[in-house]
């Protein structure tokens, strides 16, 4: 026979239950709110470029498609963080051996007006050669600026001449070209190039 305090502890533990189930329940669409929010977010990083490469062959977002590659932003003279970044990438790249071919490894100038193809081939001729250099019109840098989120700035100098203040960002793509994650370069070069071959 179930006594009055039987009962209470039935009661209570019941409740406990419903609690429980209730944080459970909140957390769910608590977690749920923010991946749809963060979602389009990280979509939207990325999209159409139609720009031209060192040898003055057209590239665009659709030459891309089929394997994954980095995207990384920056300019000819640009006095250190630039040059430090290709070197990391011209490590990770060698590190892939073979498989370097299998990925696309973009450095887009914010900087057309000075980048034209010829400086940004003899730019490159000190990195891997798997790098491909992009510039184009100012109209056709800013659109690839916007579909990546790039900020980029032109800085004046007192002798006249000018710097660029600009995102300084490696971005993975995958093969569908989309955005995959800010690719971390201050690993070991054996490191990325196994995170890389994760998406081949």
């Amino acid at each position: 026979m179930n006594g009055p305090g039987q009962s209470l502890r039935v009661v209570s533990v019941l409740g406990a239950f419903l609690c429980g189930l209730a944080v459970v329940l909140a957390a769910i669409l608590f977690l749920a709110g923010r991946s749809s929010s963060v979602g389009p977010a990280i979509a939207a990083v990325g999209g159409p470029f139609q720009l031209v490469d060192q040898d003055g062959k057209t590239v665009s977002d659709a030459d891309m498609k089929g394997r994954p590659f980095l995207v990384y932003f920056g300019y000819t003279h640009c006095p250190d963080v630039c040059p430090t970044t290709l070197f990391e990438m011209s490590q990770m790249l060698h590190a892939l051996g073979p498989d370097a071919g299998r990925i696309g490894a973009l450095f887009i100038t914010v900087d057309p007006e000075r980048d034209t193809p010829a400086v940004l081939k003899d730019y490159l001729a000190s990195f891997d050669p798997h790098l491909r250099g992009l510039t184009g019109g100012p109209a056709a840098v800013d659109a690839a600026l916007k579909a990546y989120r790039v900020y980029a700035k032109k800085v004046p100098l007192k002798d006249g001449d000018y710097t660029m203040d600009h995102t300084a960002v490696v971005y993975l793509m995958d093969k569908n070209g989309r955005f995959v994650a800010p690719f971390n370069m201050k690993r070991t070069a054996e490191a990325e190039a196994a995170d890389v071959r994760g998406y081949l």
